[in-house]
């Protein structure tokens, strides 16, 4: 692919001190359009308390105070249509500690400790099955030695499965939900692959290998509408962006960013966001295949989201390591 040196209109808006982040893992921050159209960012600070942040206002709208007993290190976010509600995870990888808010509300409806007996939860997601109405919250083990795999945790936070031959040292879990097969996915990076899971049968589904053996750090699923395929896109930290046909585990593409990537964000069908180890923030056009650098951080950048269009303007947030601030950009592309 071809560098392209600061095509994009870019400039620093706000910073935010207090945010904190104790691990090099993805979504150690979350950002998105609520239920009720507002534009939210969730972060923890080093007190491990909980910020809710107006991101179009430029206000801090709460502080849920020691939310958690151990440092806050992930979060994700889904928004419940058929109860009108917003819900949030917040894992404390340290203690195997997951919460379950709803925001709308500001109440914990769930706090499930001692997931796993050894190990940290480095990630976890939602699955809804809508067919039985379901929301449930995936859980991924990373350990040295015994391997848990993932669990699969009810509303009522109640572990009803576990999913077959998921014993990995994962760093990301993600799920979709695939219109065609009518089927929930499961998709872990792990160290030295992927792997994909079918959850109603409760088997694996397929495993992503490129002959390397360090760790897959961010996945993304994205709908290839011109090649009429599901993608899985991966960042590695061997620098390789890889782009797999999700249904065939062929792989499509390799992106070449020679620094360790952390994290992606699909920001629409033609671009994507990339975090890399060399402290700067690249974009991967997928229509002209051209990588695009265009700005940098004080420290290397662990996660990033972009959402496109609030007020007709882009924000891209990111987020460093430990006490590098949480920074918001605006973005003409």
């Amino acid at each position: 692919m071809n560098n392209i040196n600061n095509p994009i209109k870019i400039k620093n808006i706000k910073e935010i001190n207090e945010s904190f982040s104790l691990c090099s893992l993805d979504n150690i921050f979350t950002a998105f359009k609520s239920i009720n159209n507002i534009f939210y960012i969730v972060y923890a600070t080093k007190n491990k308390s909980i910020i809710i942040y107006n991101l179009v206002n430029d206000t801090k709208i709460v502080e849920i105070k020691k939310a958690h007993k151990e440092f806050i290190t992930n979060f994700r976010h889904h928004q419940d249509e058929k109860n009108k509600r917003d819900l949030l995870i917040s894992i404390s990888s340290g203690d195997n500690n997951i919460k379950l808010w709803n925001l709308n509300d500001l109440e914990c409806l769930l706090d499930i400790k001692q997931i796993y007996k050894e190990g940290f939860i480095n990630s976890a997601c939602f699955l809804e099955e809508e067919y039985n109405n379901q929301i449930y919250i995936i859980a991924s083990n990373f350990n040295f030695n015994t391997f848990e795999g993932i669990k699969v945790i009810n509303s009522n936070g109640k572990e009803i499965k576990k999913i077959n031959n998921s014993n990995d040292k994962t760093y990301i879990i993600s799920s979709y939900y695939d219109d065609i097969t009518n089927k929930n996915y499961i998709a872990t990076g792990n160290v030295g692959h992927i792997k994909s899971f079918d959850f109603q049968e409760n088997k694996l589904y397929n495993n992503y290998y490129d002959d390397n053996k360090k760790a897959h750090f961010s996945i993304l699923f994205h709908l290839n509408k011109d090649k009429k395929i599901l993608e899985l896109i991966d960042s590695c930290y061997d620098g390789l962006i890889r782009i797999w046909n999700f249904h065939t585990a062929e792989l499509i593409n390799k992106i070449n960013f020679d620094f360790a990537i952390n994290s992606i964000f699909l920001f629409n069908d033609n671009y994507i966001f990339v975090s890399c180890y060399d402290k700067t923030i690249k974009i991967v056009n997928l229509k002209k295949e051209i990588v695009e650098k265009f700005c940098g951080n004080n420290k290397d950048i662990i996660s990033l989201y972009a959402i496109g269009q609030t007020q007709n303007e882009n924000y891209l947030i990111t987020q460093g390591f430990e006490e590098d601030p949480l920074t918001i950009y605006n973005f003409e592309i």
